[in-house]
């Protein structure tokens, strides 16, 4: 196999304006079907030329020319979908957060492992090659031992019948967004995290967390904070402090808004200095557990880091649940 043929479940936002041009973008992998139960999947498939269209998602996946599955559903959808996808053999691809709960995680883990595939939960920023460059200056020395690390990740949503608002659909800005701050707290500072305190604002009417802030102490002693939102101006940055300088990455999760270029801004007593780096997140993601599937490697975003992710979601929610420091409005 030279070419991993992929199946995509649902016709969600995401599939048609990221993922689908991303997939045709890259060598090692081809769409070849297009799942939707809500009749789409003919229209969708004229349109990005797809080989296959099924109005089922059980039909889909008994397609035996079908190697891999990308799975774009509501949280509350994926570990169903994804358990279901690797019973008939397939690696899946699935969209964060991998399943609501770390209990759940584990459940698609241990089908990973009884069904020999491969399962990667999809965040795609962590492949901009400006992360590593991060850990780089970090390990280099240049701006002394980290300290302190701060992230926020920002949205205004248009409320009114979307999905991120559904409580029962796993809605709200720690899943939706402050998954992609935990990601990267525990990520670029390549440490877990051993306590988490989180506040937040809770919408009346859905019970959803609309914005979180978080306090993280990680087990190798740094300290950081994060903040989320689904009611505030776009933000997607994370600052580094060590004892001789900073890192500031104004564009850390989506730099595919400006062209797919990151920066990197290294600030010190008496200099600053800015890197650019481009990369195409979600070609890059799909051509990295495209040949993970090819060569039989483990993915870069491992099931340990996924397990980990998940585990530092649960602590948020329960640090909020038991605690009560939140506000109604």
């Amino acid at each position: 196999m030279t070419i991993v043929r992929w199946g995509i479940l649902s016709t969600a936002d995401i599939a048609r304006t990221q993922l689908i041009p991303a997939f045709n973008r890259v060598k090692n992998a081809k769409v070849l079907a297009i799942s939707s139960l809500s009749g789409k999947a003919s229209e969708v498939a004229r349109s990005f030329d797809i080989p296959k269209a099924y109005d089922s998602y059980d039909e889909m996946l008994k397609d035996s020319e079908l190697d891999a599955i990308y799975i774009p559903l509501p949280n509350h959808l994926h570990k169903k979908w994804a358990i279901k996808a690797m019973e008939h053999g397939k690696h899946v691809l699935c969209e964060k957060p991998a399943a609501l709960n770390a209990q759940e995680t584990a459940e698609i883990v241990d089908a990973v492992q009884k069904n020999n595939v491969k399962f990667m939960e999809g965040f795609m920023y962590q492949f901009h090659p400006q992360h590593q460059r991060v850990r780089d200056i970090i390990a280099s020395g240049e701006i002394g031992e980290v300290k302190f690390m701060r992230v926020a990740f920002s949205f205004y949503l248009d409320q009114q019948g979307n999905i991120r608002t559904d409580k029962n659909k796993g809605g709200g800005s720690i899943y939706d967004i402050g998954c992609y701050c935990l990601h990267a707290i525990r990520n670029v500072l390549e440490s877990d995290i051993k306590k988490v305190e989180v506040s937040s604002q809770l919408d009346a009417a859905t019970g959803v967390d609309m914005s979180a802030i978080g306090n993280i102490k990680l087990e190798n002693g740094v300290t950081a904070i994060f903040d989320c939102s689904m009611e505030m101006s776009f933000r997607q940055e994370y600052e580094i402090v060590g004892t001789k300088g900073r890192i500031l990455v104004p564009r850390a999760f989506r730099p595919d808004v400006h062209g797919g270029e990151g920066l990197i801004i290294i600030q010190k007593e008496h200099e600053e200095r800015m890197e650019r780096l481009f990369g195409d997140i979600y070609a890059l993601e799909v051509e990295h557990f495209s040949r993970a599937i090819l060569e039989d490697q483990a993915p870069f975003n491992s099931l340990e880091n996924t397990l980990s992710n998940m585990a530092a979601i649960d602590a948020c929610y329960q640090s909020i649940s038991k605690s009560r420091n939140h506000v109604f409005y």
